[in-house]
């Protein structure tokens, strides 16, 4: 056992002195030591119910004759963190989390991990951990909230930030947003829509790290105790064949989660979290493979925000299991891949059935023929941008617009709830990427307020930044290179036509290249927006949104 390493020997009788501190028994000394990893906090609605679920991890290895130990990991909620400078801290939390899981882990030489996340980073900051230190490792998470319901209508979080919207549009009263607040999200767990941290949890069942059932199961259920409980035992076979993450983690797997992230029409985010991922398994990932695999996978689901159905109907209809039993039928996925079941994904899927047509369509009936996601390239983003295609209106999959430019978000929000953005218009937030945030600001209040005030179906928005998985409308973020370095968004100007042309992948600006080379010469970067903490050393070593904002040392 690697714990050995700290337990057995005369010369660990000073660690065995500090065991005996912790109240370790003789007999759990002889036992595999398993760490637990808990988000838990009192600050994020989906992480406020993982003591819970950390409790019944450690039933779970106990009873399979393990010893639990806890110890922490850090999160930010999103929508706390929304809109302000409290978002920049968001997505470099995700390299926090990997570092300090990656520093207890070794240090402490666990035998195995049970990594219990829930909301945006820590899903993503966790695998990267996991792939990292290479013990038999099982997440299971906190799981979805249930959708509220305002006036009948199933509604979730996206719905109230649109609410916002709606009242500066001045058709909404203040009376019906306070409703929409008390009443959208009920229950905790992470927003009930397909947004980042769902499509996380999902893509985890997908890579084949997580249990059937991780990434949809109700928070509130109690079959998520369950599940927990037997994340727990399952880590302890798991030890018993020393299968581990990177007997996972495999690039065929990572393939396997990216088709997978196309049927369901996951968050903008994955587009981020699975290049670094890969990343940490050696796998170059370029970001333009969505394309491809997009072409050839059917579009099967529409949670919210981009139809009517939530994470807890794709839990009745099936879950994750049943939309990769739809795609196997087409031979999309590769199915030898190992899980942490000990089993493949082609033997744990065998049985799985698609409950419901309405929440899954079958294959003869999806909503697109193509993925949820899309690349585009072009003069305005030769490295690539994405948008999440699945959330677009038919008219706006092909538009023509003049650039409204910004230099940050907020400028853009006053600008749009003001009502200077028109019909037409293509809004530009610039300077907001992962060097030029720093930290790459989610940008769902724009998009939000852009659909609130009813212009989701005539106005664009492209960013070097990112979105929400709230977000939905033509809406296009990780524009690379990004601005902060130069990169063509830096060098729009204002009523430049900008052209978006979705189904043939491609994002350009109708300017000459003579013309932009001429400004290219004239431009200087910009004085950085923070010089001091954490925050300025992310800025110094984190790279583009297109490859996945990985960090880097200086100067590489």
């Amino acid at each position: 056992m690697r714990s050995d390493n700290v337990k057995t020997g005369m010369q660990q009788a000073p660690h065995r002195s500090l065991f005996n501190a912790l109240g370790f028994t003789e007999e759990e000394m002889r036992k595999p030591m398993v760490g637990i990893v808990s988000s838990y906090n009192e600050i994020v609605p989906g992480h406020m119910n993982l003591d819970k679920i950390v409790e019944a991890v450690k039933m779970g290895v106990a009873e399979a004759g393990g010893v639990p130990v806890v110890f922490p990991a850090i999160a930010v909620c999103d929508g706390i963190a929304m809109g302000h400078v409290g978002m920049k801290y968001s997505l470099v939390t995700r390299d926090l989390i990997a570092d300090s899981t990656e520093c207890m882990a070794l240090a402490h030489q666990f035998d195995a991990l049970v990594m219990v996340p829930n909301c945006d980073k820590n899903v993503p900051g966790l695998l990267m951990a996991a792939a990292r230190i290479n013990v038999p490792t099982v997440f299971v998470s906190g799981g979805p909230m249930l959708a509220g319901r305002v006036k009948g209508q199933k509604r979730s979080l996206s719905s109230m930030f649109e609410a916002v919207g709606s009242h500066a549009a001045g058709t909404m009263s203040e009376e019906e947003v306070r409703e929409f607040e008390e009443k959208v999200c009920p229950t905790c767990g992470s927003c009930s829509g397909m947004y980042t941290a769902n499509s996380m949890n999902c893509l985890t069942e997908a890579l084949g790290m997580g249990l059937r059932g991780n990434g949809t199961i109700p928070a509130v259920y109690s079959d998520r105790i369950k599940l927990a409980k037997h994340a727990g035992m399952a880590v302890m076979e798991m030890l018993k064949q020393n299968i581990c993450p990177r007997d996972i983690m495999t690039k065929e797997a990572v393939l396997n989660a990216l088709t997978v992230d196309m049927a369901l029409g996951c968050s903008t985010n994955s587009m981020l979290h699975l290049p670094a991922i890969a990343h940490e398994i050696g796998f170059d990932f370029d970001i333009a493979m969505a394309n491809e695999i997009s072409e050839k996978t059917p579009n099967l689901c529409h949670l919210a925000p981009a139809g009517p159905t939530y994470m807890e109907d794709l839990n009745e209809a099936g879950g994750v299991y049943a939309v990769m039993k739809e795609l196997s039928e087409l031979g999309l996925l590769n199915e030898n891949c190992m899980t942490v079941t000990g089993k493949t994904i082609g033997e744990n899927i065998k049985d799985a059935m698609n409950k419901d047509p309405e929440v899954i369509r079958p294959l003869d009936n999806p909503y697109s023929k193509t993925g949820g996601l899309a690349v585009l390239k072009g003069n305005l983003a030769p490295d690539g941008s994405v948008v999440k295609r699945s959330a677009v209106v038919p008219e706006m999959m092909v538009h023509e617009g003049p650039a409204r430019v910004f230099e940050c978000e907020e400028d853009a929000i006053e600008a749009i709830k003001s009502g200077k953005i028109v019909a037409g218009d293509v809004v530009v937030i610039r300077y907001e990427g992962p060097k030029g945030g720093p930290g790459m600001r989610e940008m769902l209040n724009p998009t939000s307020a852009i659909a609130g005030m009813g212009l989701g179906s005539s106005v664009a928005l492209i960013t070097d930044g990112r979105f929400s998985g709230a977000s939905r409308g033509a809406s296009i973020g990780h524009v690379s290179p990004e601005a902060a370095v130069g990169g063509p968004i830096a060098l729009v100007e204002e009523g430049d036509i900008i052209s978006i042309d979705i189904p043939n992948y491609s994002l350009n600006v109708k300017v000459s290249g003579e013309v932009l080379a001429e400004r290219a010469a004239k431009w200087q970067p910009r004085e950085p927006k923070v010089n001091s903490g954490y925050l300025a050393r992310y800025r110094e070593m984190v790279t583009s949104g297109n490859r996945g904002a990985i960090l880097e040392k200086v100067g590489k």
